[in-house]
């Protein structure tokens, strides 16, 4: 598998491509070649049965690091849909940051804690709003643990909690509070945030791949190794939890020439292609984005 970022779009316009829409971001995916058929059905979690052929057989898990790569990276794409297209940056939304003042490793302790302290969250606004939430785990490379918590109080125009109020419902360490309110796509933000890792001449030799070769993306004069944190995440680990208020995305199939339709005249500000290749197999898949906050 390779990606390419540019402006090499090659979808026609009578293409059918997938579209997500999540408020001011939508995302349009074409894929060559697509399989509108089952080819097979799970039997339990280690089996499947291949209804063309008969056969059963067994699953591959998760055996090796590029098979986690992928695994977690299409973790992060469904999180960052469900983030979009739940937060948008108002004046009831924040992002909370949960930290222990210990070397805490443990992340079922981590969630066993967080669930105690959203519980009295929504017992100290019981009378004044429901509460929704994105909580996303994050490691460190030191062992330990801390979580991210998107918040949005449903029944209420703009929040404001005072610092030492969290701190104390958290009861563990320290939290930091930041608004959303001038991020325009929160879920990139976010997931950048808690998958990439600054480039320093400690790490520069370091083994922070997905697959054979290190990516570098530049921010704010800041250089990052995309993905570089995500070798902390153990196989299995549930990265994200999400209230019930919590919703997917709409998602529908349409000409790519009717795309106009969605997002008006706005032109796409992200493009990018992923070749796939597995044996005598290939599938190419083309996604652009489109903002309709950023400029028209």
């Amino acid at each position: 598998m390779h990606e390419e970022n540019g402006n090499g779009v090659s979808i026609k316009p009578n293409d059918t491509v997938t579209v997500t829409i999540m408020h001011h971001i939508v995302e349009v995916q074409h894929m060559e070649k697509e399989n509108h058929k089952a080819n097979i059905r799970k039997l339990d979690k280690d089996r499947y049965l291949h209804l063309d052929t008969g056969e059963i057989k067994k699953f591959d898990h998760i055996e090796n690091r590029q098979q986690s790569y992928n695994s977690l990276t299409q973790t992060f794409k469904r999180l960052r849909y469900l983030i979009n297209n739940n937060f948008t940056g108002k004046g009831n939304e924040l992002h909370v940051t949960l930290t222990y003042k210990d070397n805490m490793t443990d992340p079922k302790r981590l969630y066993k804690d967080f669930d105690k302290f959203i519980k009295r969250l929504r017992y100290a606004y019981r009378d004044k709003s429901s509460i929704d939430y994105i909580c996303v785990v994050e490691p460190q490379e030191r062992g330990a643990w801390h979580c991210h918590l998107l918040l949005r109080f449903n029944d209420l125009d703009n929040v404001f909690i005072p610092s030492n109020d969290l701190a104390d419902m958290w009861e563990h360490g320290f939290i930091k509070i930041k608004s959303l309110k001038d991020v325009d796509n929160i879920g990139a933000y976010l997931s950048a945030y808690l998958a990439d890792v600054e480039l320093t001449e400690d790490n520069l030799t370091d083994v922070y791949k997905a697959g054979d070769q290190i990516k570098v993306k530049e921010s704010k004069g800041k250089k990052y190794i995309k993905g570089g944190r995500l070798h902390l995440y153990p196989p299995g680990i549930n990265i994200y939890r999400k209230s019930r208020g919590i919703v997917e995305p709409e998602r529908r199939k349409m000409q790519f020439a009717d795309i106009k339709k969605v997002v008006g005249s706005v032109k796409p500000h992200y493009y990018k292609k992923v070749v796939f290749e597995r044996d005598d197999f290939e599938n190419t898949i083309q996604y652009l984005q489109y903002n309709t906050k950023r400029n028209k």
